[in-house]
């Protein structure tokens, strides 16, 4: 089937092509027009930086970003989120969220536990050396751990400390870089009772 040129009704005129280059101008337009929408509100990429999140994910390792999420819905224990580090919002750092507003928090005998009860946690790079707590989370802020616990600037620290709801930036939701380890970040899968 072959198609031929529309002529126009006006003088007997094929109606003017549009050239190339508006067309190729048109679709560059749009398509950075589309990517700005999803970066500003549905996704964004992020590469992880330095070891304090293994075994989970490796410095090097590119990750999507889901902005959404938290539109509908507030941040819950065992997500992995990125948010803007207090002490320099200008810098992004990656944690996995432990403990919610009210909550107790404490490490003891290697262990985390979150109002009293021992947390069970496969994901983390073995016991966590040192004591912390108890702590109350404040209304509005969000305790979050490294996996890496020993190796980790996170809630625990000063310069850092409980991450309010307005510097959270968004849940980890795809790895997309290795190959070899790309899918979906599950956070599912996080054993909250006691051992």
């Amino acid at each position: 089937m072959s198609l031929s040129p529309h002529r126009s009704p006006i003088a007997g005129r094929a109606p003017a092509e549009k050239s190339v280059i508006r067309e190729l101008g048109e679709t560059f337009l749009t398509a950075a027009a589309l990517a700005i929408v999803i970066l500003l509100f549905v996704a964004r990429a992020f590469t992880v930086d330095g070891p304090s999140m293994q075994p989970t994910l490796q410095s090097g390792e590119r990750l999507l970003i889901d902005k959404v999420s938290y539109y509908f819905r507030e941040p819950t224990y065992g997500d992995i989120i990125v948010f803007r580090y207090p002490a320099d919002p200008s810098q992004y750092y990656i944690k996995r969220v432990v403990g919610l507003p009210g909550d107790v928090i404490a490490i003891a005998q290697g262990m985390l536990f979150v109002n009293g009860q021992p947390i069970v946690e496969d994901y983390i790079n073995g016991p966590t050396f040192g004591k912390f707590g108890p702590y109350t989370v404040p209304e509005g802020h969000y305790f979050v751990l490294g996996d890496n616990r020993n190796n980790s600037e996170d809630s625990r620290s000063p310069r850092v400390g409980p991450i309010p709801r307005e510097l959270i930036v968004g849940r980890a939701a795809v790895r997309y870089w290795p190959l070899p380890r790309t899918g979906f970040i599950d956070s599912d899968g996080v054993a909250w009772a006691s051992p």
